[in-house]
């Protein structure tokens, strides 16, 4: 990526990968390091239930009855809607994905270290990629994935690839990011990591 470096600012790096692949993982050991780490999945949740703007557009096109009357959210309704409907889940993100981008940069503002981790799942299909000064990849093999996922998830095999087949395919998701992190419990990770954020603390001094 690189588009955004300048003198003097925090570095933003994303870190990627597909489903099973041990992102989240790989940027708890970042954190274990000291870099700061923001987990969109996990922040898209809690937005859903406390951005103003975001819970009106999501009654505006879903339906004021997927909140009740304390603005709780009804996963379970809104999830029927959109599981098996790409346009429906399409605008969902579509409303989701600026929301959580707007979190992100708040909480960059308030971190101090040199450089930021921001882990998500659909980087590039969101297009919160351009926000970003470089983007980590973390790859597996698709069948360690899927086993991983099917053991973590208690789910079956078919369940596994239809959620696959709703990210970007692995391999172009990988040449689009800047760096990769092999997870294929072949190569150590730890090592890897080590020297890749001896590498990130460098850019973050030469900026």
């Amino acid at each position: 990526m690189g588009f955004f470096l300048e003198f003097g600012r925090m570095l933003k790096i994303g870190i990627t990968g597909g489903i099973g692949s041990g992102k989240s993982t790989v940027a708890k050991i970042f954190a274990l390091l000291g870099v700061p780490v923001y987990y969109a999945d996990d922040a898209a949740k809690t937005i859903m239930q406390t951005d103003e703007l975001l819970i009106q557009q999501v009654k505006a096109h879903f339906g004021n009855h997927m909140y009740d009357s304390n603005n709780v959210l009804d996963r379970a309704a809104l999830g029927k809607i959109v599981f098996n409907d790409k346009d429906k889940l399409e605008l969902l993100n579509s409303l989701v994905h600026p929301a959580t981008i707007r979190h992100s940069d708040e909480w960059a503002d308030r971190q101090t270290a040199p450089y930021v981790l921001k882990e998500a799942a659909l980087l590039f299909e969101s297009g919160s990629f351009q926000y970003l000064d470089k983007c980590i990849g973390v790859s597996a093999p698709q069948p360690l994935r899927i086993l991983r996922v099917m053991k973590r998830d208690n789910i079956g095999r078919s369940d596994v690839l239809a959620r696959m087949y709703k990210q970007i395919d692995d391999t172009i998701k990988m040449k689009l990011c800047d760096y990769v992190i092999r997870n294929d419990e072949q190569e150590m990770v730890i090592p890897q990591v080590l020297a890749l954020h001896e590498k990130l603390l460098q850019l973050a001094a030469e900026h």
